[in-house]
C-alpha cells in the first residue's frame, strides 16, 4: 500500500539488504542509525506502519479493504486476542520502535505506530485466503480477480528480489539456496511464497 503511494521514496527511510541479524534486533540500528536494513524485519515493518499512517486516514480500515480486494473472498478482521497479547508482551518492538524515533525515523507517537503494527500482524486469514492476497505478485503486479494494478512490472519485481533475500528474515538464504522462490514468513505462523508468472502457495 505504501509503495504504490509513495513509490522510490520509501527507500530515503529503509534499506534493502538482508540483515543478517535476529529479525527483532537492535545491533544494526545502532551503527545504522535508525534505517532498518529491509522492511521485512520488525524494525522495517514498524516504518512501514509509520508511514502508512501519513498516507492513509484510516488506515487500520484501509489495510482491512486492501486485503479484502486482493482476496476478493469473505469479510476479513483483525483478532483483538492476538492484538492484545502483542500489546502486552511486544516490549522489543516498543524499543525498535523508541529507537528510531530518537533517530528521527519515526515521525508519528511510537503508540499509534505500533497498534498499527500490531493489528497489521493480527489480520485473520485462512491460508487460501492469504495465497491469494499475493497473487499480484505472481502476476507482475496486477490483481487478477479485478485486473486492478497494485504495483507496477517493475515494482513487483524488487519487491520479490526483496522477498527472496529478506523475506525469511535470518534463513533468507538458506531458503533461497535450496527452493529459489520470493517468499515471506510472519510470527502468526503463516508462510507464502511466490512462483513468479504461475501461482502462490501459502502453508
Amino acid at each position: 500500500m505504501v509503495y504504490r503511494k509513495i513509490g522510490t521514496a520509501i527507500w530515503d527511510r529503509i534499506g534493502r539488504e538482508p540483515s543478517g541479524t535476529a529479525f527483532n534486533s537492535l545491533i544494526q540500528l545502532e551503527h545504522e542509525r535508525g534505517i532498518p536494513r529491509n522492511p521485512f524485519i520488525n524494525a522495517g515493518a514498524i516504518v512501514v506502519a509509520d508511514m502508512m499512517l501519513s498516507v492513509c486516514n484510516d488506515p487500520k480500515t484501509s489495510l482491512l479493504n486492501f486485503v479484502q480486494s486482493l482476496t476478493g473472498d469473505k469479510p476479513i478482521g483483525y483478532n483483538p486476542e492476538v492484538v492484545a497479547s502483542e500489546k502486552a508482551t511486544g516490549h522489543r518492538n516498543y524499543a525498535l520502535a523508541h529507537f528510531m524515533k530518537g533517530f528521527g525515523n519515526i515521525y508519528h507517537s511510537v503508540e499509534d505506530v505500533l497498534d498499527l503494527y500490531f493489528h497489521q500482524g493480527a489480520i485473520e486469514m485462512t491460508t487460501d485466503q492469504l495465497a491469494r492476497a499475493f497473487l499480484f505478485l505472481a502476476r507482475e503486479g496486477k490483481n487478477p480477480l479485478n485486473g486492478e494494478e497494485i504495483l507496477n512490472p517493475s515494482r513487483t519485481k524488487r519487491l520479490q528480489a526483496l522477498m527472496l533475500t529478506s523475506g525469511l528474515y535470518d534463513e533468507s538464504g538458506d531458503f533461497a539456496f535450496r527452493f529459489g522462490m520470493p517468499a515471506k514468513s510472519d510470527v502468526g505462523g503463516g508462510i507464502v511464497g511466490v512462483i513468479p508468472r504461475q501461482l502462490c502457495l501459502a502453508v
